[in-house]
């Protein structure tokens, strides 16, 4: 009777163990981890004839965030406004643009500078 509980308790651990763990990524979330938080993701697309770039910025945290304004460098910015918290949006820079960074600014404060990151070839993709 002894193993068994002990199996019982390890088990019943370990399933207490794994609730704290994914129960913190989930409020992390759901609920933001700061009130004013930016997610920025620029990726670059090499492709055989042309070269496509986009940028994903996202209000990751609790609280809107304002005159959010991307710089995408060699002098081009846009203006986005307010995002919401959650509140995603997707742009792609001009098409004279080397596309080297994305700096990413609002009101609140936050700043984002990030090169662009080029994703993997796969056999059989478009520009592989």
């Amino acid at each position: 009777m002894n193993t068994y509980t002990g199996f019982i308790i390890a088990g019943v651990c370990a399933i207490a163990a794994m609730a704290v763990i994914f129960g913190m990524d989930l409020v992390k979330m759901v609920g933001g981890g700061q009130e004013h938080e930016l997610y920025v993701d620029p990726i670059i697309d090499k492709q055989n004839l042309f070269i496509v770039g986009r940028v994903t910025v996202q209000n990751t945290g609790s609280q809107p965030l304002s005159n959010v304004v991307v710089n995408f460098g060699d002098g081009d910015t846009l203006d986005l406004g307010t995002l919401e918290p959650r509140q995603k949006v997707i742009v792609s820079p001009p098409v004279d643009n080397s596309m080297q960074f994305v700096q990413v600014t609002t009101d609140q404060g936050v700043f984002v500078s990030k090169a662009y990151r080029e994703l993997p070839k796969m056999v059989g993709m478009m520009g592989s």
